[in-house]
């Protein structure tokens, strides 16, 4: 029989161990540069004022390391793609970062950024990796703390209306492309590593390491970390994850080479930062500017929604009840139709021009989802049905210039900003909502003055995709 985990009383647990942002900040201050590979672009909606790249041209690295940060993103959007393509992109951001990090003379600490709730190429990414830029330990630290995805005792939780949920019972676990059995961190290594990693062979950081023993007892674990062998760490707030911060801090000082797979909360502990109130009016607003463009701007925002989890449509539901919308949908069975996809595009955008001066407008792709007869036929219609809105998003902004663009779900946002906004280099300003939904301000390129929204499919309450909204109304 399987034993069924039970979420701690946090009453019963180790007091907190109290650790301040700016000490973790001096005791990486000098170090080498975190960069965080992430796999989509939510990884950045728990940081304010860290740069973000959609490319990794040497010239766009070299640009990167010399901002004044501690941390920076490179947006991979792996999570979209086929296992081998996964890789090869790998190997080509740490291959260019290599003689960026030379030539800047720099140095760097890879991050794999990958999805809170268990989702993304593990092992691959991390195991290319390691490949390129030896390590002796990987770090795995899902924790995302606003979101209410935890671990104790070395299980991963998610919070829901009706409690602690084990994530292996979430509709994530369930994904067709990432999905898993377990929750347990270590056993949920077996399985993905296909036995390759025993769950007994997993490190395991618990709470009592971190609170009660603290961040040299921790760096001493972490420094007997050898042949890649994974560590998974306990986190139930922020400052569970600057403890391990300072102990990584000590590790990597005395040699230790560690490598990371993350949820977005570590990155913020990590970078030295602590959690910002969300962004003001007045602050959205200084983003946006009017260059000189030759579409005409508009007073409204465009929200595109791709995500298909039952969040994502209830917080559209909740959206729609708000008013002042305009709905269009990009039909999946005509995007898939080479005879009717160039038609039904340029339908679609003449609506949301039409529509952009009036009203906010949603563009949204058929809520019903199409899945392959296999893991990677699932990913193949995915990346068309996306091309497709891309394209769409595109020939949109040519037309008219929306005064927000919010995307909504991982791999929609990465596509948006890369490819129908042509964002380049980027500034990730703050979040819109506690700890999520992070504002980009695009630094060059056609996007260049819009604000754009970068939010999870995953996150949030019902009301949140309403709220975010009326705030970017208000600006």
């Amino acid at each position: 029989m399987l034993h069924t985990p039970v979420f701690p009383d946090e009453a019963a647990l180790p007091p907190v161990r109290e650790v301040a942002p700016a000490e973790v900040a001096a005791a990486l201050a000098g170090g080498r540069r975190l960069v965080v590979l992430d796999d989509d672009p939510t990884g950045t909606q728990t940081v304010a004022d860290i740069p973000v790249l959609t490319t990794w041209t040497v010239d766009d690295l070299r640009w990167a390391l010399r901002q004044d940060s501690s941390a920076f993103f490179v947006l991979t959007n792996t999570r979209s793609l086929a296992p081998d393509d996964a890789a090869a992109r790998n190997r080509e951001i740490v291959r260019a970062l290599t003689e960026a990090s030379a030539a800047e003379h720099t140095g760097f600490v890879l991050a794999s950024r990958g999805d809170s709730t268990l989702r993304g190429h593990y092992p691959l990414e991390t195991d290319v990796l390691a490949e390129e830029t030896p390590v002796d330990g990987v770090v795995v630290v899902p924790a995302y703390i606003e979101a209410g995805r935890l671990t104790a005792g070395s299980v991963h939780w998610m919070r829901t209306d009706t409690g602690m949920l084990p994530v292996a019972e979430s509709e994530f676990a369930k994904d067709a492309t990432f999905g898993y059995s377990h929750s347990g961190l270590p056993e949920w290594i077996e399985e993905k590593t296909g036995g390759r990693i025993p769950a007994g062979d997993v490190l395991r950081v618990t709470l009592d390491d971190l609170r009660l023993r603290g961040p040299e007892h921790v760096a001493t674990l972490l420094a007997s970390l050898r042949a890649g062998r994974p560590a998974v760490v306990d986190a139930l707030c922020d400052d569970d994850l600057r403890v391990l911060a300072l102990a990584c801090a000590t590790a990597e000082k005395s040699g230790t080479r560690l490598l990371y797979r993350v949820g977005p909360s570590f990155v913020r502990a990590r970078a030295g930062q602590g959690a910002r109130a969300p962004l003001t009016p007045e602050r959205i607003r200084a983003v946006r500017r009017e260059p000189a463009a030759p579409a005409a701007p508009a007073a409204h925002g465009l929200i595109v929604v791709g995500s298909h989890v039952g969040l994502t449509t209830r917080q559209l539901d909740r959206l729609r009840l708000r008013g002042g919308l305009a709905e269009f949908e990009l039909d999946v069975p005509a995007l898939l139709d080479g005879e009717r996809r160039a038609a039904h595009i340029a339908e679609v955008v003449r609506a949301c021009a039409g529509a952009l001066g009036s009203a906010e407008v949603v563009l949204r792709t058929t809520r019903a989802v199409v899945t392959g007869a296999s893991a990677d036929d699932s990913l193949a219609l995915a990346r068309s049905v996306s091309a497709a809105v891309v394209e769409t998003v595109r020939a949109l902004v040519a037309e008219r210039r929306p005064a927000f663009v919010l995307a909504k779900g991982g791999i929609t946002s990465s596509d948006v900003a890369t490819e129908g906004l042509e964002i380049r280099r980027a500034v990730a300003r703050g979040t819109l909502l506690p700890g999520i939904v992070s504002l980009w301000e695009p630094v060059s390129g056609p996007a260049e003055g819009i604000p754009y929204i970068v939010f999870a499919g995953n996150v949030g309450g019902e009301e949140a995709l309403a709220d975010a909204v009326d705030l970017l109304r208000s600006r």
